[in-house]
Formats: C-alpha cells, sequence, structure tokens
C-alpha cells in the first residue's frame, strides 16, 4: 500500500484551500473529506442534526468510503483532508497505522463565528476541536513524539515556509509551483455538500494568503457561539503549542 496523507483539521479552518493546493502538485490522489460525505449523508448518518427526509446516498458507509481509501492507496500515493470528529469510534492502532497524520487547527474565534454565518443552527459537536486534539493525544501517546501540526495563520502568512515544513514533517517533495493557480476553481467537482457553496473565497483565490473575513465578530455574536468558543479554545490551545515553526 503507497503513502495516505492524513491532513485533520476542524470545519472552516482553511483546510479546503491546503487541499486545492495538494491538487495542483499532481502526484497524490487527493479526496475531499471523504468520511464526513458518509457521516453528514451516508446511508445511516451520524451528524446530530440529521432529520428523517433529508439527503441520504444509499450504500455509502463510513466503512466503504474506508475501502475505497485503501484501494486507491494500492494504486498510488492518496491524500485525504477530512475531521476527526467523523471517525472517533474507529480510532485504534491498526486503524490509524495505515496514515500519514499531519494537523491544520485554526484559532476558533475564527472557526465558529464563520460556522455560525452559515449555519446558524450549527449543533456543537459539528465542530470538531476536542476530537482533533483527543486523535493528536492518542497519536502522541502511541508514537512518543508529536504529530505535525500547522496553523491556518502561519500557513496563510507564511505560505512557503510552511508547506515546505509540512512537506518535510509527512515525507512528500515541496513543489513550489502548487501554491498559486488560476482563479475560478471548479470545488463543486470535488464538493459532496451543498455544490460546494462553502469555498466561494477559494473559487475567488490565485494561491493562499489571508482573506478578508466578512464574518461577525465573536463579542457581537450570540452567547451560545461564545460559549462554544470558551469551550474549544483549550483545545486549539494545546495543538497549538506544538505548531511547526517555519524556518
Amino acid at each position: 500500500m503507497h503513502k495516505i496523507v492524513a491532513l485533520w483539521a476542524v470545519p472552516r479552518s482553511t483546510s479546503t484551500a491546503f487541499e486545492w493546493m495538494m491538487r495542483q502538485r499532481g502526484d497524490l490522489d487527493c479526496l475531499h473529506e471523504p468520511f464526513g460525505e458518509a457521516w453528514y449523508q451516508g446511508a445511516n448518518p451520524l451528524w446530530p442534526r440529521w432529520q428523517p427526509g433529508d439527503k441520504i446516498t444509499p450504500g455509502l458507509t463510513l466503512e466503504s468510503v474506508w475501502e475505497d481509501i485503501r484501494a486507491r492507496a494500492e494504486a498510488g500515493p492518496v491524500f485525504i483532508k477530512d475531521f476527526p470528529h467523523y471517525i472517533s469510534h474507529m480510532w485504534d492502532e491498526e486503524f490509524l497505522s495505515h496514515f500519514t497524520h499531519a494537523f491544520l487547527i485554526r484559532d476558533p474565534a475564527l472557526t465558529i463565528t464563520s460556522m455560525y454565518d452559515r449555519w446558524p443552527d450549527f449543533d456543537s459537536a459539528e465542530v470538531g476541536f476536542p476530537e482533533q486534539r483527543a486523535l493528536f493525544d492518542l497519536l502522541h501517546a502511541l508514537h512518543g513524539k508529536a504529530p505535525p501540526v500547522i496553523d491556518s495563520n502561519d500557513l496563510l502568512e507564511n505560505p512557503d515556509g510552511t508547506v515546505r515544513a509540512f512537506c518535510n514533517a509527512v515525507g512528500i517533495p515541496f513543489m513550489a509551483d502548487a501554491l498559486t493557480w488560476e482563479p475560478g476553481a471548479d470545488t463543486a467537482q470535488y464538493s459532496w455538500w451543498d455544490g460546494g457553496s462553502f469555498h466561494a473565497n477559494l473559487r475567488n483565490s490565485t494561491g493562499l494568503r489571508p482573506q478578508k473575513r466578512r464574518y461577525v465578530e465573536l463579542e457581537n455574536a450570540p452567547e451560545r457561539v461564545r460559549h462554544v468558543h470558551r469551550r474549544m479554545k483549550p483545545h486549539y490551545d494545546r495543538l497549538h503549542s506544538y505548531r511547526i515553526r517555519a524556518k
């Protein structure tokens, strides 16, 4: 089996832009949140806001997704971007041994307000920070060293140095040409959710760089949102203390 590089992120963390950069390389079979599709709209959806009558995909399960990823890895190296909370019940040493793990984090003051903008009724089980930290801590304990962590702010402020450090950490060559692309990214062909409407900024982008925020600031958000932030911040802080420092 070839290498499966897994970037474990949280929603609204610039992870799809990172994935788009990885697609520019051309040497990896890149998958967009494959476990998430099954979690949200598979045959047995697990997301807490699912209601009878919501979209489901017959035959799509977390187990079938994993079978597909393994089949792809038999043919060549694979990159997946996904969120740990989709598969927290699947973590065991054998399953985790198939991946080269890395983590992408972002300040929850930014991710949670962005989720609130798109999903005012979001459930705290969808924000992903506790599971991201739990997986990080588990891998740290299993391997005796911390898996690589990159912070979205570092990525956007210093894409060259941060991506170089990421590539070195996961054992793939750095490709400078992948850091820029033509605008008009066709995210709909990869995104299984809502035709890719969450990725408007990516479609207008030409590379990894800071984007102007258009969301409510945390101090102006409802108390429910601020409460979720207070719960999630310690998990982010834990991983932030291990983040890669680009040279």
